[in-house]
């Protein structure tokens, strides 16, 4: 099995229950095709270099997976028939990007304990505060 990363741009006027639903279908046809996914990216909305269908901004998400490579011309002809992708992009990853990979998998875990635990102690903070003023 190889690993790929596929980045696909989502038009900017979607409902987010359409945006959800059209990630979990692209989701579910990795999964169903015999392809694992090792992570998945929302990152969000954000302005494109170029207008692309008189859009300037689009939903971006990222999926790495493992599959075999037929799945991926698959899964890119599912793209080019679905009018709510603007653009996608997949590619193989070597073992120096599937290296970065991890790093940054562990990099935005780590960031991601770290936001919890400050909200935790913010959040302990306000209650000794209340207390002390009642």
């Amino acid at each position: 099995m190889q690993h790929y990363e596929t980045v696909f741009i989502l038009n900017p006027v979607l409902s987010e229950s359409l945006i959800e639903e059209t990630v979990r279908k692209y989701q579910q046809y990795i999964i169903s095709n015999e392809g694992e996914i090792v992570d998945f990216e929302n990152w969000g909305l954000k302005k494109l270099a170029y207008p692309i269908n008189k859009k300037k901004s689009g939903f971006y998400h990222l999926i790495e997976f493992r599959s075999e490579g037929n799945l991926v011309s698959n899964l890119e002809i599912q793209f080019r028939r679905d009018e709510k992708v603007l653009r996608y992009l997949t590619v193989k990853l070597d073992k120096y990007a599937l290296a970065w990979s991890e790093k940054r998998r562990m990099k935005r875990q780590e960031n991601i304990k770290t936001k919890s635990e400050d909200q935790k102690e913010s959040e302990n903070r306000v209650e000794k505060q209340t207390q002390v003023e009642v």
